[in-house]
């Protein structure tokens, strides 16, 4: 029974869990130490939570055939789905509410370096 739905549903988690390994070994290179990986909560899940000085960013991974394709595929109930766990994840974590917040993206694609895009959207926290 192989090419199922099942096994296309495995190897499209194994791709997203290497994805979210390249993107938080690029992160540390620049800098950030990882707080948490796969946070998920109340509906919502967080790939990599960072931190960076006094910044926190709540992480979404996206890899895709190509850089334009990762890009285009935060949609805006994956937007809401991140700010509630990020909303969780603040209240499990009070002393991070004195830093800048906000949502980065890693884009990755086949043989191109990954995208960090810091701050692609507004994190809604009220």
């Amino acid at each position: 029974m192989s090419g199922g739905p099942r096994s296309r549903h495995s190897r499209s988690h194994t791709r997203g869990l290497a994805a979210e390994t390249i993107a938080a070994a690029f992160l540390l290179i620049k800098g950030y130490r990882i707080l948490a990986r796969r946070y998920a909560a109340h509906g919502g899940e967080i790939d990599l939570v960072v931190r960076r000085g006094r910044t926190i960013a709540f992480v979404e991974v996206k890899a895709r055939a190509d850089l334009d394709a990762a890009r285009t595929a935060i949609t805006a109930r994956k937007e809401r789905r991140l700010a509630r766990a990020a909303r969780h994840w603040l209240a499990r974590h009070p002393w991070a509410t004195s830093h800048v917040l906000r949502c980065d993206a890693v884009f990755l694609a086949p043989w191109r370096w990954p995208v960090h895009l810091p701050a692609v959207t507004f994190l809604a926290l009220d």
